[in-house]
């Protein structure tokens, strides 16, 4: 079919597009700079240089495509969020764009809608162990800052499941990792020793940005209309864990160790260190008939050590 796709030069984009092609899905990619233009037509999409959060311009660029589905895949992270106030353009996003990009799939004839969403809407905190799926309860009210953040997941996803002209469906991400423009930074910091780690943090979960792709590809082909699906690898680790890890694989020194209180001024980092948060993919790996390439950090650290270690062209 072809497929709009919305944050095509974000996280899992330039992946994404290579495995719609590969499933013989045509891509029209929003993009905004002019570098992911040169980038989404070396992998064969449709490039449409655009802002989605301004309304009239991104219905005016889609005027004469058609297209069978959508993929929203917006974020404006440029590198891990660290503070709260570095998610604020993606919860706009998550409003704000999601509610155009639902007005775009209508003018362009779409009547399939696949959203990103995320497993900190489960909330941020500790979850004593207990294994969460979708039918628990999604973006809960937060405590002070952290509810700016459930509010724009909840926003979004009831957006996509509400509107009455496509089959909305949500993909639960776990965290994101693997080669990238967040990647670039990740390895860059390891790589310089300042990216430092705590202790005794507890568990999340992580997806590869290429297993997060194929689940997409896969959630647009079989997902069931107005369902959600975590996507995670099969063992969940501390954030400190898999630094430790991926920072042997390239060869760069030890992560600094430090006390949680010194996180204190990044709180929503620190959430990430010391929160405990573990899903079940088994609706996901049912009903879309998805398993994960890189069933656990380890492999997925290795593939991502390589593509770093690999010599450039």
């Amino acid at each position: 079919m072809k497929v709009l796709l919305a944050g095509a030069s974000g996280a899992i984009g330039l992946p994404l597009v290579h495995q719609l092609q590969a499933a013989d899905h045509e891509v029209v990619a929003i993009h905004r700079s002019a570098r992911g233009r040169d980038a989404l037509l070396a992998a064969g999409a449709t490039p449409v240089r655009v802002d989605v959060l301004a309304r009239d311009a991104l219905l005016d660029a889609l005027r004469g495509h058609r297209c069978e589905a959508v993929i929203s895949q917006l974020t404006a992270l440029k590198r891990p969020p660290m503070r709260h106030k570095d998610m604020a353009g993606t919860n706009r996003l998550r409003i704000d764009g999601t509610a155009n990009l639902l007005a775009a799939a209508e003018r362009i004839g779409a009547t399939r809608f696949v959203t990103q969403s995320m497993v900190f809407g489960y909330g941020y905190g500790d979850f004593d162990g207990r294994v969460l799926t979708e039918a628990d309860p999604f973006a809960p009210a937060g405590r002070g800052r952290f509810e700016d953040h459930l509010a724009a997941m909840r926003s979004n996803e009831r957006q996509v499941f509400g509107a009455p002209h496509v089959e909305g469906i949500a993909l639960r991400y776990g965290l994101f990792y693997g080669p990238g423009p967040a990647g670039d930074v990740l390895v860059d910091a390891l790589r310089r020793r300042r990216l430092p780690v705590i202790r005794n943090g507890g568990v999340l979960p992580w997806v590869h940005i290429d297993d997060a792709a194929s689940a997409t590809v896969a959630a647009l082909d079989r997902g069931v209309a107005g369902a959600a699906y975590d996507i995670a690898d099969d063992e969940p680790v501390g954030f400190s864990d898999l630094m430790v890890a991926l920072a042997a694989a390239l060869g760069a020194p030890r992560p600094r160790v430090v006390p949680s209180w010194l996180l204190n001024a990044m709180p929503y980092v620190k959430a990430m260190m010391t929160g405990d948060l573990r899903v079940s993919t088994a609706k996901a790996k049912r009903e879309l008939d998805w398993t994960p390439r890189l069933p656990t950090y380890r492999e997925g650290v290795a593939d991502t050590a390589e593509h770093y270690l690999r010599p450039a062209a």
